[in-house]
C-alpha cells in the first residue's frame, strides 16, 4: 500500500547527506530498524523506487524521518538531497521488516556497529530507547571515513552525555580528529575487544553498513565469542539505500 508523505522539515547531516522529515497522516506506526520504499515519479511518468531505513523513533505524530546520502550518479538520491523542498509530497510504502528491529521491551545489553550510512536504522534504535525510557545498556561502534562524515553527531553526543548507559566509540578510517588516540584504520579485532560487549553478557548485536563491512564485523564478533544467532545484520549501499 502506497501512502503520501508531505515533507515538513529538511536537515543536512553532512555535505552529502540529508534528513527528510515526512508527515504521513495514515502512518500505522513502525518499530526501530524498519525501512520504507520511496517512489519518485518524473514529469514524463518514469518512476524509480528505493528503500531507505527509518531514522526516527516511533511516535504519535505520524512523522517519519529518512536520511539519504547522495550518490553522484544516482537516479534518486541527488533529487532527495538537493531538490526536494518543504511542502513536496513523496510516495511511501511501509513500514517493512521484522528481523532487524529493536523493541522497547528488550532488556539485554545491545551492541550497535555501523559503517557509514549504516548508522541510520541504529539511530532509530537509540532514539527509540531514549524516548521509551528504556535503561538497557547500549554501545555504538561507528566507523566513518572522517569526522565530517558523521551523521547525527551533536545528537549522539548529547544523548551519551545525558545517559551513561549509552557508550559511543568512533573508528575513523581515513582522517581522525586532532589528538585522537587511534590512528586511522578499519574496525579490527583489537577495536572489537576494546569497544564492544564481552560475549559473557550475551548481547544482541546489530551490524549495518556496506556488505564487506558487515561481513568483516560479523566475523570479528563471532571470533570474539558472540553466537551467530545473536548477530543481526543489514547491508546498505553507498547512498543509504538498503540491500
Amino acid at each position: 500500500m502506497w501512502r503520501i508523505g508531505t515533507v515538513v522539515a529538511l536537515h543536512d547531516e553532512t555535505a552529502t547527506a540529508r534528513t527528510i522529515t515526512l508527515e504521513v497522516p495514515d502512518w500505522p506506526g513502525h518499530i526501530a530498524g524498519q525501512h520504507v520504499d520511496v517512489r519518485v515519479t518524473a514529469p514524463d511518468g518514469y518512476s524509480a523506487v528505493r528503500s531507505y531505513s527509518i531514522a526516527s523513533a516511533p511516535n504519535s505524530h505520524r512523522l517519519v524521518e529518512i536520511t539519504v546520502e547522495r550518490l553522484p550518479n544516482g537516479e534518486v538520491s541527488p533529487y532527495l538531497t538537493k531538490e526536494v523542498a518543504t511542502g513536496d509530497r513523496l510516495e511511501l510504502r511501509g513500514p517493512i521488516g521484522g528481523w532487524f528491529v529493536w523493541r522497547t521491551e528488550q532488556t539485554e545489553p545491545v551492541q550497535l556497529i555501523a559503517g557509514g550510512s549504516g548508522i541510520v536504522p541504529l539511530m532509530a534504535m537509540i532514539r527509540s530507547r531514549a524516548s521509551a525510557g528504556n535503561m538497557s545498556q547500549f554501545r555504538l561502534l561507528y566507523s566513518v571515513r572522517e569526522p565530517r562524515a558523521v551523521f547525527y553527531r551533536d545528537e549522539l553526543q548529547a544523548l551519551a552525555d545525558k545517559d551513561r548507559s549509552l557508550n559511543l566509540t568512533y573508528a575513523y578510517t581515513r582522517v581522525t580528529p586532532r589528538d585522537w588516540p587511534r590512528p586511522p584504520g578499519r574496525v579490527d579485532a583489537s577495536l572489537i575487544a576494546d569497544a564492544t560487549w564481552p560475549s559473557s553478557l550475551a548481547p544482541t548485536c546489530y551490524v549495518c553498513g556496506p556488505t564487506s563491512f558487515v561481513e568483516t564485523a560479523t566475523d570479528l564478533l563471532s571470533a570474539s565469542g558472540i553466537q551467530r544467532d545473536k548477530i543481526k545484520t543489514e547491508r546498505f549501499g553507498s547512498t543509504g539505500e538498503r540491500k
